[in-house]
């Protein structure tokens, strides 16, 4: 089915959406420039003496990015070619939320800070500088983190156990007397010392005390190398699953045909060692 937009819209959402072209590259390097001062903005305002000094200027500035990005919210709507997609997807969901905040604080006080959440369309600068090939390595993270919630969960009811032992025993040998006021408290002081934190805020006092702590820092530094070794090990699983596919440079989508030239997703060229790797 053809393009039915008017000639204007296309070339609209050629700037907007196609960053191939210098125009839509201009376009989205302003845009992120612009995301920047907006972010930076939100965090000065939240600095009280800061706020004191230069509310007028912030308030100008944050309202004239509110009404840019309102703006480029109904072009992208009008340059879209099928406008609904565009609000359900991901950044048509970001762009909408993060112009929100500033209307709904002329009602709200305090809701102003919620523009924060503008830092997410800085991810639109993987698609600007064409990192969007490394993207498809995050799949790789993922699965590796699926494949490990069974162990890491077990990991941790373990170190649950570890630390209410741990804490009840602190509380039968240190007490009150000397911080341990409940056991919860005991157990909080052996989740900081297990993690190797160690705030100090309550440190035991006697001997046996002294020699539990010193059983609890030494079993903290092998802990924390269980779930990096159970994470490594799903990420080396996780790529050795991935081999011989056949990611696109351009989209990042993978496991093409064994003697496809071409991405069935965006017509992007396949790298010619990706084809001749995957040729027996």
């Amino acid at each position: 089915m053809g393009d039915r937009r008017a000639a204007w819209r296309v070339t609209l959402g050629n700037v907007i959406y196609n960053n191939d072209t210098r125009a839509g590259r201009t376009f989205d390097l302003l845009l992120i420039f612009l995301i920047v001062v907006s972010v930076l903005a939100v965090m000065l305002d939240s600095v009280s003496w800061f706020r004191a000094r230069f509310e007028p200027q912030l308030n100008v500035v944050e309202w004239v990015l509110t009404l840019l990005f309102t703006a480029e919210y109904v072009l992208r709507l009008i340059a879209a070619r099928h406008p609904w997609n565009y609000v359900r997807s991901f950044f048509g969901i970001v762009d909408l939320l993060s112009i929100v905040p500033a209307y709904l604080a002329l009602l709200v006080p305090g809701a102003e800070y919620l523009l924060i959440i503008r830092v997410l369309r800085l991810l639109r600068i993987f698609r600007i500088l064409k990192l969007v090939r490394y993207l498809s390595e995050a799949s790789v993270l993922t699965q590796a983190l699926r494949a490990s919630v069974a162990k890491i969960i077990v990991f941790l009811a373990v170190v649950l156990t570890l630390v209410t032992v741990i804490g009840a025993l602190m509380y039968v040998i240190e007490g009150p007397r000397y911080g341990f006021t409940s056991i919860p408290t005991s157990i909080y002081w052996a989740i900081v010392t297990l993690t190797t934190v160690g705030y100090g805020d309550i440190a035991p006092k006697t001997p046996w005390g002294k020699g539990l702590a010193s059983l609890a820092m030494i079993l903290g530094y092998g802990i924390i190398a269980v779930p990096t070794g159970i994470v490594t090990v799903g990420i080396a699983q996780a790529q050795a699953g991935r081999r011989g596919t056949r990611p696109c440079p351009r989209c990042g989508l993978e496991r093409h045909e064994a003697d496809a030239r071409y991405c069935r997703r965006c017509g992007e060229t396949l790298p010619a060692e990706a084809s001749a790797a995957a040729r027996p």
